[in-house]
């Protein structure tokens, strides 16, 4: 996850951007801070599913097999 003060940076631009504007260079580094949140976010919700199991009302395991390999290639569980 990004540190607080990347998050607070993130929503200073985002508040000046909607205020007053961004120069070219708070521009790219609102640019550069977004691809940032957006490859800790993507990772964090890949990790996420890696770890579901889906169960049944009946309490059978119906995970889909893709996600099954994905957990027996890493040795998750």
């Amino acid at each position: 996850m990004l540190s607080k003060e990347k998050m607070d940076r993130i929503n200073e631009l985002a508040r000046k951007k909607k205020t007053i504007g961004l120069t070219e260079e708070e521009a790219k580094e609102q640019s550069k801070l977004r691809g940032e949140y957006l490859q800790a976010f993507r990772e964090s919700m890949r990790k996420t599913i890696e770890n579901v199991t889906i169960v049944d009302p009946n309490g059978n395991d119906v995970t889909p097999d893709k996600l099954k390999a994905l957990k027996a290639k890493k040795k998750l569980h």
